[in-house]
């Protein structure tokens, strides 16, 4: 089964091709700047295992555009793998906000494209661009099965105590306004690759995504009890750009005595905060580089950014009633060695021991990185959302197809 996996950000689309039930793709690629000029697209195809790579640049009106030109590189003489797009069977989007609507992956119909639009108050930057990759992916893949993956449908096993806000009933019932949670798709595939790694599919992790965004997951038993990103992407952890836990009085004083708009306070808060407002970079390995040349500022940032995540890890802990594992992912949790040493350090009481050689060394799969003598299981899982979208697609229409028969 060919399945098309698409993000589509609001100047971006991310693509892979996977032909199930193989989980290595096909191809790749990016596509960036749509709308400006001097688009680029940045084209991977693995021929007989090898990599190749085309690049072009190109002026790309907008999103249809776009996707137009992928659909051609896929079918290009010397470098393509189908020969028309009815070839692909299905069009996995990656959707941010699925509200309390969807709780599971779902194929597309008029009826769920209205409820996705009826979402993008929730997540205005990414669900009408999340859309729109619908709507042009509809018009090039036509024999296509079009099917939605939602980042929060991961967390909405969560129980009511959990993703509820101590405000006034009606916000919640006619508003919607709870704790949805994000980075779903990324929580529930390193979920489950340790559930498999420990061969227990009973066991308690917290999984701990960190990239530029990050998030944190409780999960029992491969089900999502908690999450610390909240209404939005905001809450929870210090981020790249984004503040995290944030008293709510700081916001009203920044406007009513220091005279800030509110649109000045959400752009601050979302996109000159977190480690980028404490010292200039929202990059780890520039903030490396700033506390290997003895800046205070950056040491102390650093030390905010895990104090925080053990701060989660405890409190997960206690919810979950115990604890096998704790799971690194993402370009953060993945690559940065240190962080994961300051996060980990003096937390023996909970079992947590790190074995700092082991913690050091590099590979591409799952690697485990506490002590022989740690009662919790210390890992650092790579994730792969595309691959998670292209397999929920894949056992979503596989199921169909075998209750048709």
């Amino acid at each position: 089964m060919n399945i098309f996996v698409v993000n589509s950000g609001s100047s971006s689309i991310k693509y892979q091709l996977f032909k199930m039930p193989n989980d290595n793709p096909i191809c790749t690629g990016l596509v960036e700047r749509i709308g400006l000029e001097n688009s680029i697209i940045t084209h991977k195809v693995y021929i007989n295992s090898e990599e190749k790579v085309i690049k072009r640049v190109l002026d790309l009106v907008d999103h249809e555009a776009g996707l137009n030109e992928v659909a051609h590189l896929l079918m290009e003489p010397e470098i393509g793998v189908i020969q028309d797009p009815a070839e692909i069977n299905a069009v996995g989007h990656r959707v941010v906000h699925g509200g309390e609507s969807f709780a599971s992956t779902t194929i597309i119909t008029k009826e769920v494209k209205e409820e996705i639009k009826k979402l993008f108050s929730l997540a205005p930057l990414h669900n009408p661009a999340n859309y729109l990759g619908i709507e042009v992916a509809e018009k090039i893949f036509t024999k296509a099965k079009q099917v939605a993956v939602f980042d929060t449908a991961f967390h909405q096993t969560m129980p009511e105590k959990a993703f509820r806000y101590a405000i006034p009933q009606n916000l919640y019932t006619e508003m919607g306004i709870r704790a949805y949670g994000f980075h779903g798709t990324s929580h529930k595939y390193v979920a489950q690759q340790t559930l498999q790694y420990l061969n227990n599919k009973n066991a308690k992790i917290i999984t701990i995504h960190l990239g530029n965004g990050c998030s944190m997951a409780a999960v029992d038993s491969g089900k999502c009890i908690d999450t610390s990103m909240g209404f939005g992407p905001l809450s929870g952890l210090v981020m790249g750009t984004r503040s995290g836990d944030l008293d709510p009085s700081v916001i009203f004083h920044m406007v009513n005595q220091l005279g800030y708009s509110l649109d000045q306070v959400s752009t601050l808060l979302n996109k000159h905060s977190g480690m980028h407002g404490l010292t200039g970079f929202s990059d780890m390995r520039d903030i490396l580089k700033s506390i290997a040349e003895g800046d205070k500022n950056a040491k102390m940032a650093y030390d905010l950014y895990a104090y925080r995540i053990k701060k989660y890890i405890g409190a997960y802990a206690a919810v979950l009633n115990g604890l096998d594992a704790i799971v690194f992912t993402a370009g953060v949790g993945e690559n940065d060695s240190n962080i994961r040493q300051l996060i980990c350090a003096d937390m023996d009481f909970l079992g947590i021991k790190i074995n700092e050689e082991k913690n050091n060394i590099r590979s591409k799969g799952i690697r485990e990185i506490n002590t022989d003598d740690a009662r919790v299981k210390v890992l650092v899982v790579p994730t792969n959302e595309e691959l998670e979208i292209a397999e929920q697609c894949f056992e979503l229409l596989t199921e169909k197809a075998t209750a048709a028969v």
